[in-house]
């Protein structure tokens, strides 16, 4: 029942999706920002407790609330973790309404042909089926793409959709993320390409299927509309990629139907040494400017 509701919530509700999923090789920069040096853990475990910290003092701040975040994606290590005696997909979704989803990737391969596809993931059948232990909703999986080059676009969209259509079959909502790299010299052409190839695979898609796009915010106003509008795509989410809060939001108010999925973006400005009260009007300020531009 909790899928069928949260599809609808998805599908229905205003609001944004915090990506709440930086993994190893991000982590430490995350925690960095956040004013946690990593001369105060010496391995990874202490890590990703530390990061669990600032990720539950998020999520259980009264001002991350459902009336504005539609939904949170989560690293496999905070699934696997508690947040008040809860395991947090299921604190999200049973005491904030919150529609969780899991990162499933592990992590970019080297660049080939102006793009980095996904590496391997050899364990996702296991992870499927281990995230059906609680409420998950969908999943992300992130590509980059830093050059137009055709038959490198071509390939990093072809590998999304196999995945995808494997998570489909294990009754998931996949986020397909083909990220466009903000410095890229020739941005606009490459979203020109990437667009033709997401066209292209949603095209084989099953009728019944649909997936979420997340995508950087695109160079040209309402570039995206045609994804939008598409029957097989549930939702498009637009990642902050580097840009900063106020530039985000700016490019996303310039991109009606698209709404945030922002991980830097989001957290910006947020620090351990704040006072609760702080913390949380930086955290509400924070998601009030990202939800306003969401619902235009």
């Amino acid at each position: 029942m909790s899928y069928q509701q949260q599809l609808e919530r998805i599908k229905n509700d205003i609001g944004f999706i915090a990506a709440l999923d930086q993994s190893g090789g991000s982590t430490p920069k995350a925690l960095r920002m956040y004013g946690v040096e990593e001369s105060e853990y010496s391995n990874e475990e202490e890590m990703f407790a530390k990061v669990h910290e600032m990720r539950t003092r998020i999520m259980t701040c009264e001002t991350f609330d459902s009336g504005r975040v539609l939904g949170a994606i989560l690293f496999e290590d905070t699934m696997d973790r508690e947040v008040n005696g809860k395991p947090t997909a299921n604190y999200l979704w049973e005491d904030k309404n919150i529609v969780p989803f899991l990162k499933v990737d592990k992590g970019l391969a080297e660049e080939i042909d102006g793009v980095q596809v996904m590496k391997p993931i050899p364990n996702l059948a296991a992870l499927l089926e281990k995230a059906k232990n609680y409420p998950i909703f969908g999943t992300k999986m992130r590509s980059v793409i830093h050059q137009a080059s055709q038959h490198g676009i071509e390939t990093v969209v072809q590998q999304q959709f196999d995945v995808a259509k494997q998570i489909l079959s294990e009754g998931f909502m996949p986020i397909v993320e083909p990220e466009v790299n903000i410095e890229s010299k020739d941005k606009l052409e490459s979203e020109v390409l990437l667009k033709e190839e997401i066209l292209r695979n949603l095209d084989s898609l099953d009728d019944d299927h649909q997936v979420m796009l997340k995508l950087t915010l695109p160079e040209e106003k309402g570039f995206y509309q045609e994804l939008i509008d598409h029957p097989k795509v549930l939702k498009v989410v637009a990642l902050s990629g580097g840009y900063s809060r106020d530039e985000s939001c700016d490019r996303l108010a310039q991109n009606p139907g698209m709404i945030a999925s922002f991980s830097r973006a989001f957290t910006e400005g947020l620090s351990k040494s704040q006072t609760d009260e702080e913390f949380a009007a930086t955290i509400d300020a924070s998601i009030d400017k990202i939800y306003n531009a969401s619902k235009v």
